[in-house]
């Protein structure tokens, strides 16, 4: 699959989360649920602070898509 029909599949589901794996297999991701979202949340609540501290870089979200 290339990029554009991945990006193509995705803007026709926008209700999925999608992701391809190293392989190019098309991967529906379920939505987190609310203990591992409050767990994902303290987690990067306590990153940001550290890293307002050292100003060593930048804290994404785990749903950020890098290209």
């Amino acid at each position: 699959m290339t990029d554009e029909q991945f990006y193509q599949l995705c803007m026709a589901n926008k209700d999925l989360n999608l992701e391809l794996n190293a392989q190019g297999e098309l991967i529906i991701v379920p939505p987190v649920g609310g203990e591992s979202g409050n767990q994902e949340a303290g987690l990067i609540t306590d990153l940001e602070i550290w890293n307002r501290q050292t100003k060593l870089g930048k804290v994404f979200s785990s749903s950020t898509i890098f290209k």
